[in-house]
């Protein structure tokens, strides 16, 4: 079952078709791992019935001799802010402790399409709305590397899993790096796509939408599988209409990177020096790389008026009503949205629009941007996420500015974005490198992620317990 466990989404597909290895296996392995790390804390709810039963149809398609789907018989877990029918949907919250939705979600229902079978819920702090994944409803999940730092948020739950052997991908959400923080923090891989590639229906106001469904997995190639999966148009989605056709590219022309080290950030040294490692790696591969320059940390209250509004717009009624069951960060967060006017919010959509632009600008003359996906390794636990973070020695300012300044705007711009570790800190906790590309050339983005991967050649895992 170990064994199992450790295998690539890839590896354990074709072990399936291959009739090696059984779906009732893979799925009972990725059950007894979820039980064997269950300190972690990383499922909110189970569907161990439900999971054995698709897996045993599973198994006789596979000797049946069926046509199967690219995911036939993989377990994977589903962040709890994604509906799932028949399996409760609590938003990480005791608002909706007893939701069960009647359908899936796209991302969803795409994958049970292509065989995959939903093992559980992954924990998510409350509506996601801090990058730290605990809160009162379900207590903290913790980093498997190391429990005294943070697992990042908001699809640590996720991250975790994946990084942990309980099941080979997962489906997480993000809305402003709450895919790629929990990646780079747990030492896994994880895509936003463009902006309705994986069209999300979720979302309250979908011509304003700035959070993503996407797959993570521990590397490029079982994310690029799922991706595959998961994209595709939904007329009902405004940004998720089919695309045009990427662009041709010439061959023999070497990939341009624009290197963005810092944007206005306190950078860890460590940091600094595993994403530097990892730009020269990409110069040995022929990939040109040149420094860039753009201002993210200013973008910081732009983003927080998008959040905060919309937190308040959705939760402002339960704050009214049964305040004692929230989060006191998010009763924090939506009194702050409180004191926003609606020309602060257009003001926002303003700055929105002008980041749009300098980044285009930018991937006028490079094809993928590259910098860290975090300011400093995973942040120890038990920090205020609206208080003030220290990296390097220093007071770097408040969270979002300071870690993640190179995580949030991609989520306002649209433009496809992936992490993957790149290192390790002198503590031993994962560094991420974040790689961006142009709308709708995510299948190109991956391409490059997993050349630069290789070359690379992360392949520490974190340790089991004894």
């Amino acid at each position: 079952m170990t064994g199992i466990a450790e295998l690539s989404a890839i590896a354990l597909a074709a072990a399936i078709r291959e009739k090696q290895i059984s779906p009732v296996e893979a799925v009972d392995a990725a059950f007894a791992r979820i039980e064997e790390r269950a300190d972690l804390n990383a499922f909110m709810a189970l569907a161990h019935e439900r999971a054995c039963e698709e897996a045993e149809a599973a198994e006789v398609a596979v000797m049946r001799g069926d046509e199967l789907g690219a995911l036939h018989g993989l377990p994977f877990s589903v962040k709890d802010l994604t509906t799932t029918e028949g399996i409760a949907t609590t938003q990480g919250s005791a608002l909706y402790a007893d939701q069960v939705p009647a359908a899936d979600a796209i991302g969803v229902a795409r994958a049970r399409a292509a065989g995959a079978i939903v093992i559980g819920k992954t924990t998510t702090p409350e509506f996601g709305h801090k990058p730290f994944t605990e809160g009162p409803f379900f207590g903290r999940t913790l980093n498997p590397w190391n429990a005294d730092y943070t697992c990042g948020g908001s699809s640590g739950g996720a991250a975790v899993a994946v990084s942990a052997g309980m099941g080979p991908l997962a489906l997480g959400t993000d809305g402003g790096g709450s895919i790629r923080i929990p990646a780079a923090c747990c030492g896994v891989v994880g895509l936003k796509a463009t902006l309705g590639v994986i069209p999300n229906l979720q979302a309250p106001d979908l011509f304003g939408a700035n959070s993503y469904v996407g797959p993570m997995a521990r590397n490029v190639a079982d994310t690029a599988m799922m991706f595959d999966v998961l994209a595709g148009p939904d007329r009902r989605d405004p940004f998720g209409q089919a695309a045009a056709a990427p662009i041709e590219r010439d061959a023999g022309k070497p990939v341009r990177v624009g290197f963005l080290l810092k944007c206005g950030n306190v950078l860890d040294p460590e940091v600094e020096a595993a994403t530097v490692a990892a730009m020269r790696k990409a110069e040995a591969l022929g990939m040109q790389v040149e420094p860039i320059e753009l201002d993210f940390v200013s973008m910081e209250e732009p983003f927080l008026v998008v959040l905060r509004s919309l937190l308040w717009a959705r939760v402002g009624k339960a704050l009214e009503q049964t305040p004692e069951k929230l989060d006191p960060t998010l009763i924090e967060t939506i009194r702050a949205g409180m004191d926003y006017t609606a020309a602060d919010l257009c003001e926002a959509q303003f700055a929105r629009t002008a980041c749009f632009g300098k980044v285009q600008q930018v991937l006028e003359r490079c094809d993928v941007i590259a910098s860290p996906t975090l300011s400093a390794p995973a942040l120890p636990v038990g920090l205020d996420p609206l208080g003030r973070v220290e990296i390097a020695g220093r007071d770097a300012g408040t969270i979002r500015g300071a870690w993640y300044p190179y995580t949030f705007p991609f989520n306002l711009t649209g433009h496809p974005a992936l992490s993957i570790p790149c290192g390790l800190s002198s503590t031993g906790l994962p560094i991420g490198l974040q790689l961006v590309g142009r709308w709708h050339e995510d299948r190109f983005l991956l391409d490059c992620a997993a050349k630069i991967e290789e070359a690379i050649g992360f392949s520490a895992a974190p340790p089991l317990p004894a």
